[in-house]
């Protein structure tokens, strides 16, 4: 009580109302991957602790580092979750990284240096997700779809940016017949694109 608080590190409902909780320690983590991946530079520059906390609390994140691959800044920006009950468990960011060193080519696309805060959007409807997988064998056995791989596979639907273009003929024409398959990866489909759009953005 009354010691000092880590504002660039800390989340804000920790410093708001001194809230530790294992979803603030996800808060940090993210902070720490940031402070990694740009090698060590001081996370918000030479921005004040007031500033800081103003900043966050408008919606601004830190961007990504340069040469930053794109999925470990959406798992950054997955722990910078406004709602504490929104960011990863650390199961969750185990099982995400893992599935990264097994997917290494998820790593090739890389994020647009700025030198900048970027914005979160807070509108409910603009707010992705950010789904915990890196492949379209990961997406499908997400949302049980996984006997469908080979299909996707064979027809050419080989990345998440390709499949999240497919429309319902797509999935017809690569042979899935029931409607309920099909509404369950449509309805996924909107997810995903979400997904892909904020990864453009986030590059741009």
């Amino acid at each position: 009580q009354g010691g000092k608080i880590p504002i660039r590190w800390t989340a804000p409902e920790a410093i708001a109302y001194r809230k530790f909780s294992s979803a603030s320690d996800a808060w940090s983590y993210g902070i720490v991957m940031w402070e990694v991946m740009s090698y060590g530079e001081r996370p918000y520059w030479e921005m004040s602790n007031q500033d800081v906390i103003l900043s966050i609390e408008e919606g601004y994140r830190l961007p990504a580092p340069m040469g930053c691959p794109a999925s470990l800044h959406q798992l950054m920006l997955h722990c910078w979750q406004k709602e504490r009950n929104h960011r990863p468990k650390f199961t969750d960011i185990v099982s995400f990284l893992d599935k990264l060193i097994r997917n290494p080519s998820s790593l090739h696309t890389l994020v647009a240096c700025v030198t900048h805060l970027i914005l979160m959007p807070d509108s409910p409807g603009e707010v992705p997700e950010y789904p915990m997988f890196v492949s379209v064998v990961d997406w499908l056995d997400s949302i049980k779809m996984g006997q469908y791989k080979n299909n996707f596979m064979a027809a050419g639907f080989t990345t998440l940016d390709v499949v999240s273009r497919m429309s319902i003929d797509d999935i017809r024409r690569i042979g899935v017949v029931l409607i309920g398959h099909q509404r369950r990866i449509v309805s996924s489909l909107q997810t995903l694109r979400l997904h892909m759009m904020h990864i453009q953005t986030i590059k741009t």
